[in-house]
């Protein structure tokens, strides 16, 4: 029974992700991911409506429930199904974050990296907050995020995701291996 909560192996994961493809076309949709969900959010609560959040947001309120459901299974793995150390490092990895100047994670990330006193710091605004707004303007101008484009975008054959889903993988790589070594 121990093994129903550790992370489970991509053969099994990866199938019961690609199924949600099959199941938003039963229920009629082709598009799902958080930043779509967020622009319903912003549709619905702007007060002044700029003319990319002038539709019909009520039709897409199911995805409200789809973020409510990603937040409550995050919050319910981790408070019921704790199993400790998830990451499962390699000793090659935690030589290489102790290089970077952080101690071995207890998770998937090591504390240091993400706590509230390291947002004041120098590299933790950059990171967090300069961060956050690039990849908050990127999947606007990319009109979706990692996981609509690469997983529904894909899936419909859809040539600008994978456009998209390119530029995500080569940002991604450029960020830890170039960028990440000279901030840390």
């Amino acid at each position: 029974m121990n093994e129903l909560y550790n992370p489970w192996p991509w053969y099994i994961a990866g199938p019961i992700i690609g199924s949600m493809v099959p199941l938003m076309l039963l229920i009629g949709n082709r598009r799902w991911g958080m930043s779509a969900t967020l622009r319903h959010v912003a549709a619905a609560c702007s007060p002044i409506k700029p003319p990319h959040l002038r539709y019909d947001w009520k039709k897409d309120t199911w995805s409200l429930l789809f973020v409510v459901g990603v937040v409550l299974g995050g919050f319910v793995a981790a408070r019921f199904f704790p199993n400790g150390d998830v990451s499962n490092l390699s000793p090659r990895t935690v030589d290489a974050i102790a290089q970077l100047g952080f101690n071995a994670p207890h998770g998937l990330v090591p504390a240091e990296a993400v706590s509230l006193s390291q947002v004041a710091t120098y590299r933790g605004f950059l990171m967090m907050v300069v961060g956050g707004l690039l990849v908050g303007f990127g999947t606007r101008y990319a009109n979706g995020c990692t996981s609509g484009h690469a997983i529904s975008g894909l899936s419909f054959l859809q040539w600008q995701s994978l456009v998209a889903t390119i530029a995500f993988f080569a940002g991604g790589l450029l960020c830890v291996h170039v960028l990440y070594p000279v901030l840390f």
